[in-house]
This record gives structure tokens, sequence and C-alpha cells, in this order.
């Protein structure tokens, strides 16, 4: 037992200790796709309907922190109470994963966004719709994912109810904790009890991906390239 909780210690070190943001500028969706589909985890990508709504066009790749979003039909004694308590207690490496059930209101917003960005979050992936998509967008460090965009606020209409609990975002169910690859191709979510393994073969898959590019713009043929690289 001791074993094996020391085991466990020195896993969650090792992604503890992960350059996110390196790791962004390495790899993306489809490598985790892949190496996901290799190692028998075929069914991690999210459903289509997600999109990059605002914020830099790059690789959003973190850690997640699940919420959810209820239907309310008062404006509740503490305002914003929710959202407040999931984003004050937000912390590096951080993505948003937030499950709004598609109501027809705005669940994130600019200030929701820029408070992120000063816990240390990374990006937002909302199963629903958001607003002030150009202010977020000047933000120019904090991506948002999402079905689209609404000016209609959530006061009064929905509000997080709880967070840190297993959501369900584009047909994927997720839990905090779990590794969150978005960029314009989709998104992956991986278990984090197998993260670990899946970052280490996604960043060999990625160097093999950009030897084997290298090759093709260099007049090789497909054939040699697969024959060689087994990637396409």
């Amino acid at each position: 037992m001791k074993r094996r909780l020391e085991g466990a210690n020195t896993v969650e070190n090792s992604l503890h200790n992960i350059n996110l943001s390196a790791l962004a500028e390495e790899t993306y969706s489809a490598v985790y796709s892949d190496v996901c589909d290799a190692s028998g985890f075929r069914h991690q990508t999210l459903d289509p309907g997600m999109r990059l709504l605002a914020g830099p066009k790059n690789v959003l790749i973190g850690w997640a922190r699940t919420a959810v979003s209820r239907p309310v039909t008062d404006i509740p004694d503490r305002p914003y109470g929710g959202e407040i308590d999931f984003i004050d207690s937000l912390s590096t490496g951080d993505v948003v994963v937030l499950d709004c059930s598609r109501k027809p209101a705005a669940a994130w917003g600019e200030l929701f966004s820029t408070a992120s960005v000063g816990r240390g979050a990374r990006g937002a992936l909302v199963d629903g719709l958001i607003r002030d998509i150009e202010k977020i967008d000047q933000l120019d460090k904090f991506p948002v994912f999402g079905r689209g965009g609404r000016p209609t606020d959530s006061l009064g209409r929905v509000a997080i109810a709880e967070y840190d609990i297993p959501v369900c975002v584009y047909g994927l169910t997720v839990n905090s904790g779990d590794l969150i690859v978005c960029d314009t191709d989709g998104a992956i979510v991986v278990p984090r009890e197998h993260a670990l393994d899946i970052i280490e073969k996604a960043r060999t898959k990625a160097s093999i991906e950009s030897e084997a590019r290298a090759l093709l713009l260099d007049g090789g043929y497909l054939r040699d390239v697969w024959e060689k690289y087994r990637v396409l």
C-alpha cells in the first residue's frame, strides 16, 4: 500500500510539473486523439458543435475544473454567488469546463474570463452560450470554446449550482483534474489517471509528425513517409 501511494504521489508530482505552455506549443488535439485510439481509449473526442468563439487561436491545454449551470426563475439573494465561488477557486493551469445544458442565456462572459485569467486559468470550454466576445478577444490570452454567442445575461436565468462534480459536455463525461485539449479541430478529454502516459506518447507522435512533414515538404513521397514513420 505504501509503495502504491508513493507511486501515485510521483505521478501527481510529474503532472504538476508539466509546462502546459510548452506542451501547447508541441502538441495538438489530433495527436492526442490518435494516441488515445492506439491506447484503447477510442471515445475521448467531444461531439461536434464546439468552436473557438473568443480569444487567441492557439491550443488550449490544462486541467479541467468542472461546473454545472442550471435554470433559475428568480434573481437570487446572492446574485452570481455560484459563479463567484467557482471562479475564485480557480488556480494556475485550470481550464473551466462548464455545462450550461444549452440554456438560452450567456453563462460566460468578459469579466468571468478576466477574473479567471487573474487566477491563472488557461481558458474555458462551455457547453452553451457566451457573450462579450470582442472584450475576451482583447484579453488575448484566454481562449473560450462554446456553441455560440448571445448578449442575454445569465442573471435570473441560469446559475452555477455545483462545481468539481462530473459533468457531461458535448457528449462526454469530464471530471475535475482530467486533461483537456482544445483547438480549432475540436476537443479531447483524457482521464487524469492516464494523462501522464498519453502526454508522453503525444509528444513523441508530434515529433515524428514534424519529421514526416519536413520530408514531404522536401519532395518525399507519401508512400515512403508512411513506410518510414507509420503516420498520416
